[in-house]
């Protein structure tokens, strides 16, 4: 991965060369971005410079030995940290049993999310990744030896805010004092849910999200659709490049067909309808589980935009838009406030593994009393 192979975001490329060539290269750094945007890339980049032994200006060769290594995830000076899941066949919820699925994971694609990852690993039902804290409490024997190769050892920690309370205060350990030839890289793209004190002891690099007009060519050429079709996915992606890139293959419109199927149950007070939705929402894994919601905030959004006469800052596929203007006739600004935050609360509660089908019923009763008390 080199920064050439990154869409836009060249303040931070600029940023980033600069650091190393002036060997101003803060210890800890937190990389963040949107869900599914460029931090992933970023940083994988950026480490590939910093160990290229034949630099090309601001940017790596790509061809050398180390960026070889670095691209495929078999760099000895990298010790990559990402949340996990126990199965079957692995007890052992840490980083290292999965590691090869993590090479060959993100060589496809370095702008996954963690709901593809934990689908590419087969999650199922309600579960969740997570850092636990005996691998960050196994960091100090990793890192205790000289690199072997580079100029520093990396530890590489991907999607750091599924570092709980226990695993992320074991980090904190080690962040404060970590080996003079030891770099902390940390992904993220919700910083709020990391410990305040980790995020104090890190530099911020804010990645971003990727400008349409540079998204849109990189999805032509990526995938080689039409121009037209990739400048439609850049506006609606809001940042969610694995999401553009998804889309940009795959015409499956199922997240707009459950919600508009839900919605119609909904407004419709069919009961029979919302308890099989509520069954089927509980067999979705967490992740989906989330996503679900998360879609139906951003359709919300677009509602309001166009009830309020600003349809012009819609961002949807085509195809969404026709359900859009209908579903918006229904609506109120009010309505749509309340809505939101119902919905909201019920993430906050998932999140907190609370039963899924439980809160899907409970919020689709208080839809329906906001649907038809909105007048």
């Amino acid at each position: 991965m080199r920064f050439q192979d990154i869409p836009g975001l060249h303040v931070v490329k600029k940023q980033l060369s600069n650091a190393v060539q002036n060997q101003h290269i803060a210890h800890a750094q937190l990389f963040q971005g949107p869900t599914g945007g460029a931090q992933t890339a970023m940083a994988l980049a950026f480490v590939s410079y910093l160990f290229c032994t034949q630099k090309e200006g601001d940017d790596a060769c790509g061809s050398c030995p180390s960026c070889q290594k670095v691209h495929k995830g078999i760099h000895p000076d990298i010790v990559y940290v990402f949340p996990s899941i126990t199965t079957k066949k692995v007890k052992d919820a840490e980083s290292d049993a999965f590691l090869p699925e993590w090479r060959k994971f993100i060589l496809e694609s370095p702008f996954r999310t963690l709901a593809d990852w934990l689908s590419y690993l087969g999650a199922e039902g309600n579960r969740q990744g997570n850092i636990p804290v005996e691998e960050t409490r196994k960091l100090i024997q990793k890192i205790s030896l000289k690199p072997f190769e580079a100029p520093f050892k990396i530890v590489f920690i991907w999607n750091a805010e599924t570092l709980n309370l226990s695993s992320g205060n074991a980090l904190l350990k080690t962040l404060e004092e970590p080996p003079s030839s030891t770099l902390f890289i940390l992904i993220c793209s919700d910083p709020q849910k990391l410990l305040t004190t980790i995020i104090s002891r890190t530099q911020r690099i804010n990645v971003g999200t990727v400008d349409e007009a540079d998204l849109a060519p990189f999805l032509t050429e990526k995938t080689g659709i039409e121009m037209e079709k990739a400048q439609q996915l850049a506006i609606t992606c809001e940042g969610n490049i694995s999401w553009a890139l998804d889309k940009a293959v795959n015409e499956n419109m199922s997240a707009t067909t459950w919600f508009a199927e839900w919605m119609r149950a909904v407004y419709s007070k069919n009961l029979i309808k919302i308890s099989l939705l509520a069954d089927q929402f509980d067999a979705f894994s967490k992740e989906d589980q989330k996503s679900v919601l998360e879609h139906t905030l951003h359709i919300f959004r677009q509602c309001l935009y166009q009830i309020s006469g600003t349809s012009q800052l819609i961002k949807s596929l085509e195809k969404e838009r026709g359900f859009i203007e209908n579903f918006s006739k229904t609506l109120t600004g009010e309505a749509i406030g309340k809505m939101s935050e119902k919905v909201s609360e019920v993430h906050y509660h998932l999140e907190r593994n609370a039963r899924a089908k439980m809160l899907h019923l409970d919020l689709s009763l208080q839809l329906i009393r906001i649907f038809h008390a909105k007048n």
